[in-house]
């Protein structure tokens, strides 16, 4: 007997409310755990039945379609989706990793971590590091990217920021036509179904888009950071509203307590139509080209070599890392760095360079009371049932639930007013538990064991972020074989600017400890000098943080601009403000690559933006006039 989606919901939602009674009987009851686990077991065996629409997934290719997107992610998930809202155009969108639903861990909030480092990531790493990474293997930085539908928007922390104002209007001055806030703010509004019942009459938010984007307040530490913040002048704003610098609680992509990430929001709900194809686990070697035209992409799908064939465009998608791969395996890039590998050059253009990531440190506070979600918490039983069955508790969050934006003291007012560090507070402990199972760190061995001394149950995180890094790096192809992993560079701390703007976000972090808010729950720095590490300099000094910062830091997660806009007469730029590349007709990048400059904050919102303006652009459409009107009174 076959039932209906609509008998089976229902037949579903009974059990659910049968073993939500169940189990809270069971709970106060503290019947044995055995039975805790048969009850969860037969609960997420039927809340994680396999979808029918993964079938759709396992296409027939035809040989030539309309468009075709590379890559599935943050970007590419939106551009597929928007192209084929034309019934009479056909659009393929290739992705090299599977389907987001082999890894329940991608739709759990509080699993971000556990999803990195596996199949679903493309687990990259970068050359040794000359002035960071001290604690780190080879000094080397490990970068997780998503290698999954939906991208990086399945493995990250689920943080959404748009931005700094001022991130892009410094775009359009220095070229990029069409990309100032005032253009970028309607593609924010278009894209949110915001989850926050305060910000609903906000003239900076909307309702009813494709993506959920929910505030993450699970513990009680989010009113403590926000008090604490106000003691010492810093005001309540909302970060994606009017004015990005100040203390605002985290908004994440997530609704109804489950990761929204490019694949849910954008793919699932179109995924049956008939002139979408979407292929996974394909993997794209290089862009076909006629002289100075694309034409296709060649791609490796079940052990076989295939071409597929644009009628109109091929767009990379691809990333920030693998975008420019793909470009110079074609003949796209520096002419001097693909005649060493005696690659043919098309064009001979910076594709790889000016590669720039944010960088972080860590800093851990230990506190007096219970507030802190733990790893025995989050892979609680109970946790999980209370999840799974009503979508509350610890596991709808990430972790991180506040941030600060805040700009150095000795800027000039002349310079751009974006914020110079983003400090971001991580509730969950660092105890045990997250140390050997957390993020992939790619620590030293021994350096596991001297963090694990220090680890608490009680305790938050601190993770400082520097925003607009001075030094820039590179990715570049190690040799002409597609499945090599690229060369990757991104120069961390190479001038002290850059260390300077973390040291100002870790001033605000030490006036915060002072406060009341904080005293009255114990906060105390729990310090990472051990002996042989940053023991010889005065606690508390310049040269004190900047030992632990060259120590500790690590990638923030958020590579760009490899792939660079601006005019088509900047020897820096890779594409047009019409996202073309330059000098080949029917070829356009939209994704982090084509960033001018890094973002202020998370990059994975600004990338979904891309997406959708990259969709208008494209289509030669423009889908956002009810949002420009909406916002046509305020001051931008």
């Amino acid at each position: 007997m076959t039932l209906s989606t609509k008998t089976t919901a229902h037949i579903v939602l009974s059990l659910k409310i049968y073993i939500s009674f169940t189990c809270f009987r069971i709970h106060k009851m503290a019947l044995h755990n055995t039975i805790l686990m048969a009850v969860s077991g037969i609960l997420i065996g039927i809340y994680f039945l396999p979808s029918e629409k993964d079938v759709v997934l396992d296409v027939k290719l035809n040989t030539t379609y309309d468009y075709i997107v590379v890559g599935a992610g943050s970007s590419g998930a939106v551009i597929a989706n928007r192209l084929s809202e034309d019934p009479g155009i056909s659009v393929l969108l290739v992705e090299a990793g599977g389907s987001e639903y082999g890894n329940e861990d991608i739709s759990t909030p509080i699993k971000a971590a556990a999803v990195e480092n596996t199949k679903d990531d493309w687990a990259f790493y970068t050359v040794s590091q000359k002035y960071s990474h001290q604690m780190k293997q080879d000094q080397k930085s490990f970068w997780p990217r998503g290698k999954v539908l939906g991208g990086s928007s399945s493995i990250n922390y689920l943080a959404y920021v748009r931005g700094s104002r001022y991130d892009y209007d410094n775009w359009e001055k220095e070229g990029c036509t069409g990309w100032s806030y005032k253009d970028v703010l309607p593609y924010y509004l278009k894209i949110e179904d915001i989850q926050a019942p305060r910000l609903y009459d906000s003239d900076y938010h909307s309702r009813g888009g494709y993506l959920g984007v929910s505030e993450v307040r699970n513990t009680p530490l989010p009113e403590i950071y926000k008090q604490a913040a106000h003691e010492i002048g810093i005001e309540h704003v909302d970060l994606n509203g009017e004015n990005q610098i100040g203390f605002s609680y985290m908004q994440s992509s997530m609704k109804n307590g489950e990761r929204s990430n490019t694949a849910k929001a954008y793919l699932r709900p179109v995924i049956n139509r008939p002139n979408l194809h979407i292929s996974i686990n394909t993997f794209v070697t290089k862009v076909l080209l006629d002289g100075k035209k694309a034409i296709g992409v060649e791609v490796i799908k079940d052990n076989r070599k295939l071409n597929l064939y644009a009628n109109k465009e091929v767009i990379l998608s691809a990333g920030a890392i693998n975008s420019p791969v793909i470009l110079m395996l074609s003949g796209i890039g520096p002419k001097s760095h693909l005649t060493k590998l005696k690659i043919p050059i098309v064009a001979d253009l910076p594709v790889g360079e000016n590669l720039q990531d944010h960088y972080q440190i860590f800093m851990k506070f230990l506190i007096n009371k219970p507030y802190s979600p733990t790893s025995d918490a989050t892979s609680s039983l109970w946790n999980k049932l209370q999840y799974h069955i009503l979508g509350k508790g610890v596991m709808t969050s990430s972790g991180l639930e506040g941030h600060i934006f805040g700009r150095m003291t000795d800027r000039r007012k002349t310079e751009p007013q974006y914020p110079d560090y983003q400090l971001e507070f991580f509730s969950n402990a660092q105890d045990d538990g997250f140390i050997d199972n957390g993020l992939p760190l790619n620590h030293n061995k021994s350096v596991i064991k001297l963090l694990q001394k220090r680890s608490s149950s009680m305790e938050f995180t601190v993770v400082t972020i520097q925003q607009h890094p001075k030094c820039t790096g590179y990715v570049r192809l190690q040799s002409t074989d597609p499945f090599d992993y690229p060369e990757i560079d991104p120069n961390y701390l190479c001038e002290y600017d850059d260390v300077k703007s973390l040291l100002s976000g870790i001033r605000i972090m030490r006036k915060l400890e002072k406060t009341k808010a904080f005293k009255e729950i114990g906060v105390t720095h729990n310090r990472m000098d051990f002996k042989g590490i940053c023991d010889t300099e005065e606690f508390d000094s310049d040269e004190y943080w900047e030992c632990i910062i060259r120590h500790w830091g690590m990638t923030g997660y958020h590579p760009a601009s490899t792939c660079r806009m601006g005019s088509t007469t900047d020897p820096t730029s890779v594409v047009d403000p019409q996202l073309r590349v330059i000098g080949i007709s029917g070829l356009r990048v939209a994704d982090a690559s084509v960033m001018r400059h890094l973002t202020s904050g998370n990059t994975n919102a600004p990338c979904i933006m891309i997406g959708e303006k990259a969709a208008d652009l494209i289509r030669g459409k423009d889908t956002v006039k009810a949002f420009r009107d909406k916002i046509k009174h305020l001051k931008l």
